[in-house]
C-alpha cells in the first residue's frame, strides 16, 4: 500500500471510533456527520480487509486487528500532531499549554504545592489539571495524548510506557495524643492489639501492611475502612483507633489534628511512586519540561513537608 494513496483523515475517524466505541459519539466528536462517519469506516474495512469493529447492542466493540492497529495509529497522529503545531517551539516562558496529570489524591497535597510554585515562576501561561484516572484506562489515555503523564505506585504496563521512580516514601503509624497504650513507640505486639483504620478507595481486600502482617504469618483487626486518609487522621485525633499510612502525607495532614506518627514496628517496604509517560512524548520539549518540572519539585523535600 503506497501512502500517497492513504487518506490521512481516515485514521483519525478510526481513532475517534475505537475510543467512543460508537459511530454516532465519533460523529460529534469529530463534528462530521454520520453518513460520512460510516463513509470513513467503510473505507478502512476495505483497507484493512478487516471489519475492525462489529455492533454489540449499543456498542462498536474492537476487533483484533482494530486493537493491534491503535496503539501505531494514535502514535503516527500525535507525532503528526506536533509537527504541525509547532510543539518543537515550546517556550515555557511564552506558551500557552495546558497539562494533564494523573495521579491519587493522596499524593496531590505532596506533589502539587512545590510544582505549581515551579510552574507559576517559570512558565506563567501553563495550566495543569490534575485528575484522578482509572488505572485500567492509565495506558490508553497516555497513548491517545488526553494524559500527559501520570504518578502513581508500580503498575504493570507495557514498554510503551515510561517511568521513573520519583517519591520513596516510608510507612508510619499515626496515633492520637495520649493514646493509653502507645507511648514514645509502638512495638509489633502492642500494634496488632489495636484496632486499625484501613483507608482505602477499593471496596474489599488488604492494604500494604496487611501484606507485610501476612507474610509474617500475622494479622490485625480493622475495626474502620473509610476512603481517605484525611477522614482516617481525623478519626485517629478522636479516638483510640490507630492508622498506617505513608510518611509524607502523614506530615502534612496532621499537622492540623497533632496526631502522633510513629516509625512501623517492623521493616517493611516503602511505597514507591513513579512518574509515566508514554514513548511517543518521548523527546517532546514540552512534555519533557513538564516531567522535568515534576522531578525536580518532588526532589526538594522541603517543599514536600
Amino acid at each position: 500500500m503506497q501512502l500517497s494513496r492513504v487518506d490521512l483523515n481516515l485514521f483519525t475517524v478510526f481513532e475517534a471510533i475505537y475510543d467512543e466505541a460508537s459511530v454516532t459519539r465519533a460523529s460529534q466528536r469529530l463534528n462530521l456527520t454520520q453518513p460520512a462517519i460510516s463513509h470513513a469506516l467503510n473505507r478502512l474495512r476495505t483497507m484493512f480487509n478487516d471489519p475492525l469493529f462489529v455492533r454489540q447492542g449499543q456498542s462498536m466493540v474492537s476487533t483484533p486487528r482494530a486493537r493491534s492497529l491503535i496503539e501505531p495509529v494514535r502514535r503516527a497522529l500525535r507525532n503528526l500532531e506536533s509537527t504541525l503545531s509547532g510543539q518543537d517551539l515550546f517556550d515555557p516562558r511564552t506558551s500557552a499549554k495546558q497539562f494533564n496529570l494523573a495521579l491519587r489524591d493522596v499524593l496531590e497535597a505532596n506533589i502539587l504545592p512545590p510544582l505549581m510554585q515551579r510552574v507559576q515562576q517559570g512558565a506563567p501561561l501553563v495550566d495543569l489539571a490534575a485528575i484522578q484516572v482509572d488505572r485500567r484506562e492509565l495506558e490508553n489515555e497516555l497513548a491517545a495524548g488526553t494524559l500527559d503523564a501520570a504518578i502513581d505506585v508500580l503498575l504493570p504496563l507495557s514498554n510503551d510506557i515510561r517511568h521513573t521512580q520519583i517519591v520513596r516514601d516510608p510507612v508510619v503509624v499515626v496515633v492520637r495524643q495520649g493514646h493509653p497504650a502507645i507511648k514514645r513507640k509502638v512495638d509489633l505486639e502492642t500494634y496488632l492489639k489495636q484496632d486499625h483504620i484501613l483507608a482505602s478507595s477499593r471496596r474489599k481486600g488488604p492494604g500494604l501492611a496487611d501484606f507485610e502482617l501476612s507474610r509474617l504469618g500475622l494479622q490485625r483487626r480493622i475495626k474502620l475502612r473509610c476512603q481517605h486518609y484525611y477522614a482516617a487522621c481525623r478519626v485517629v485525633s478522636q479516638t483510640d483507633l490507630v492508622l498506617t499510612m505513608p510518611e509524607r502525607y502523614a506530615r502534612i495532614v496532621n499537622q492540623q489534628f497533632a496526631n502522633r506518627i510513629l516509625p512501623f514496628p517492623v521493616e517493611m517496604p516503602s511505597l514507591d511512586v513513579f512518574l509515566y509517560w508514554h514513548a511517543n512524548v518521548e523527546n517532546d520539549p514540552a512534555n519533557r519540561w513538564f516531567r522535568e518540572q515534576v522531578i525536580r519539585a518532588v526532589s526538594d523535600r522541603s517543599a514536600m513537608g
